[in-house]
């Protein structure tokens, strides 16, 4: 594991965040905001990681969607109704409100949906700097 920058997952993950933040603005409910959401929070955090942090896809991945089930637990101790935490609103957005196995389930697709995607992108990268062929 290296501490490094990575402009591309920060900027991919920037792209995430606006549209994650849109998402919470304008839609209220249905299923981009609850599945797809989560779906892409995944891909949001990985990515964050990744512009950070250079170690193997596999680490990252899998240390995102314990963090993932992690907060998801959480939600099964009621964290968010305590006074203390009501009052903010975002520690309620990232908490979330209610325990879901649809969530997990989101959670699970985007990562391996990352896994695969970032795996196939740099072996496909690995291909074309390849000029032995």
């Amino acid at each position: 594991m290296k501490l490094t920058f990575n402009i591309r997952y920060f900027i991919v993950f920037i792209l995430l965040f606006g549209i994650e933040t849109c998402i919470a603005i304008f839609l209220k409910e249905g299923f981009i905001r609850y599945t797809v959401g989560d779906f892409l929070v995944v891909i949001l955090l990985y990515c964050f990681f990744k512009s950070f942090i250079k170690t193997q896809t596999i680490y990252i991945a899998i240390a995102t969607l314990f963090i993932a089930y992690g907060i998801e637990f959480l939600q099964l101790t009621n964290l968010v109704r305590y006074d203390m935490i009501k009052e903010y609103k975002w520690v309620s957005l990232v908490l979330g409100s209610h325990f879901s196995i649809q969530d997990l389930i989101a959670y699970s697709l985007g990562t391996v949906s990352i896994l695969y995607l970032d795996t196939y992108i740099l072996h496909l990268k690995s291909k074309l700097n390849d000029t032995s062929y």
